[in-house]
């Protein structure tokens, strides 16, 4: 049998994990919708929106919220099965990135929340586009810790050590979309408060932990926490993070295969 890959195990790591990911998981300020808005040119309310990766659903609820007609893609059971049970209203469709579902020009909005970089762009890009009605978009965030935070910093280095240099976070960032004529980028700052208990858990639930192992984890939060009191003695850390945005826009007339 051929061996898994390193980046399919993290992959699929999540589920294991799906109601710690939901509950630690940060979300996204409202700053994000705004900028997406006014880079498409359109409104959420009403729009036709996949969310593709959808994962337990954080960034479904949000556009959801903002008044878009969501349908939720999720390859993952576990994933899928918390989505169910928070947005039992929003339509969930089970597939891949790199082969959606779904008919061609369904689509106003396709969005990608921290999931493009476990896609082949090969394939995910020409079925985004493939979905999108003509003039429609393509929007890909990731919420990025703040590296010129120094506590951050420090983390990350530490994180690195663990994983003998192996990536944090968003695995893979360097898949994003080449630019172009028709691609725009921004950047939007946030941050948020959080107990310190929260904070580990949105750490073990990156995939890095997940597919590190029980004990090997349960070490490295035991010596983060003593750390990070040190710098949060009350136990709230601020957690300050920097969404990168990519909007991608399908040609007001374009031919599909």
């Amino acid at each position: 049998m051929r061996r898994m890959t390193d980046h399919a195990l993290r992959a699929l790591s999540f589920d294991s994990a799906a109601a710690q990911y939901d509950a630690a998981r940060p979300g996204y300020p409202p700053a994000l919708f705004d900028t997406v808005e006014e880079l498409t040119g359109r409104p959420l309310k009403g729009s036709r929106v996949i969310d593709v990766g959808a994962g337990t659903g954080i960034a479904t609820r949000l556009l959801r919220d903002r008044g878009a007609r969501v349908t939720a893609v999720e390859p993952g059971p576990g994933m899928a099965d918390q989505l169910r049970r928070k947005l039992p209203d929003v339509p969930l469709v089970r597939g891949l990135g790199d082969a959606l579902p779904l008919a061609d020009g369904c689509a106003d909005l396709v969005t990608y929340a921290q999931s493009w970089h476990w896609t082949d762009p090969a394939r995910s890009a020409p079925e985004a586009l493939r979905v999108l009605r003509p003039g429609g978009a393509l929007a890909l965030w990731w919420n990025v810790s703040d590296p010129d935070v120094a506590w951050i910093a420090a983390q990350d280095e530490r994180i690195r050590r663990q994983a003998q240099g192996a990536a944090h976070g968003a695995a893979g960032r360097g898949r994003r979309l080449p630019d172009g004529p028709d691609r725009v980028t921004r950047r939007v700052r946030w941050s948020r408060r959080v107990s310190l208990d929260t904070h580990l858990d949105n750490l073990g639930s990156h995939s890095l932990f997940l597919v590190l192992g029980e004990e090997a984890t349960a070490a490295f939060l035991a010596r983060e926490r003593a750390e990070l009191l040190a710098v949060f003695p009350d136990g709230v850390v601020e957690e300050m993070y920097a969404v990168d945005l990519t909007v991608t826009f399908r040609p007001p007339a374009m031919s599909t295969p």
